[in-house]
């Protein structure tokens, strides 16, 4: 097991960094036969087939980063010091993290719908083992794109790909109305210009999604990490709603599935493009 699948830009051109860390599907089987779980329950923490929306890119001109291992096993969009002390043994708590109390720390207890993945703990060992061969390799090539395209284009941006349950949105007060399709999350502007973000929502829009902002998802961990606008650096989580392609009891393409993959074809495509404009460059240095 590797801890990413890299596609490099066949031919640099765009700002642009598609990244999918919970696409993952490759399942040790130690950790398979530790759980208590059926592997499609396992598999509903997955942004099933989202790395499939984005290989496109690398023949547009965009690097794209994808997970291979799945979140359940370890997330990379958590911090490496959000340790669970109910699930690792000798992991002292420390303070509130409403993540860790839910199962969701970056060695995860539970899988969606709070459902309990081992019969015990694991030992720390194991932990520190898991983040030193997957986590830290991730983060670490992430930070080296970052690096390169701020130094190739005068700028980077990060968008962070991933699904949501179509639950989520249903239980969101806010979107009862008028269910999202996707979701961008900048932290409310702190991990993104606005003018990035609002060229983003265009793309998505333009091409018949509704798009809401920051709501019921911000962006969590990587964004946090790696957007720093006053470095050059953007970064922007995207959520899709897993209904327009996924059927999520079985965790298998629906029958939209083809017609959505070739709509994304389109948005991946314009959102190179997007990483390409002199124009927005020249925007953001004047302000």
């Amino acid at each position: 097991m590797h801890a990413f699948d890299y596609l490099p830009a066949q031919t640099p051109s765009s700002a642009i960094i598609f990244a999918s860390p919970h696409s993952g599907r490759d399942y040790p089987k130690e950790f398979l036969k530790a759980s208590v779980l059926e592997p499609t329950v396992l598999r509903s923490s997955e942004d099933a087939f989202v790395d499939r929306f984005l290989r496109s890119a690398s023949a547009a001109g965009s690097p794209v980063l994808l997970g291979t291992v799945p979140r359940a096993y370890v997330d990379y969009n958590r911090a490496a010091t959000e340790l669970d002390p109910a699930l690792i043994s000798g992991v002292a708590a420390h303070g509130l993290n409403p993540r860790i109390s839910s199962g969701l720390g970056v060695i995860p207890r539970v899988v969606a719908g709070g459902r309990a993945i081992y019969r015990g703990k694991i030992t720390r060992a194991e932990a520190d083992a898991r983040l030193r061969k997957f986590w830290h390799p991730y983060h670490s090539k992430l930070e080296g794109l970052m690096r390169e395209q701020r130094e190739r284009f005068g700028r980077a941006i990060l968008l962070d790909m991933h699904s949501m349950p179509r639950d989520a949105i249903s239980m969101n007060r806010q979107h009862t109305s008028l269910r999202p399709d996707i979701v961008l999350g900048d932290r409310f502007g702190a991990t993104a210009h606005s003018s990035i973000s609002d060229a983003v929502a265009r793309i998505f829009t333009d091409a018949g999604l509704r798009v809401a902002r920051n709501s019921p998802f911000a962006g969590a961990y990587i964004t946090q990490r790696h957007g720093t606008p006053s470095n050059g650096q953007h970064a922007i989580q995207i959520e899709i709603d897993r209904g327009l392609y996924l059927d999520e009891r079985t965790v298998t393409p629906n029958d939209n599935f083809e017609a959505f993959a070739i709509l994304m074809d389109q948005i991946v495509s314009a959102l190179v493009d997007l990483g390409r404009d002199p124009s927005a460059k020249m925007a953001l240095a004047a302000e």
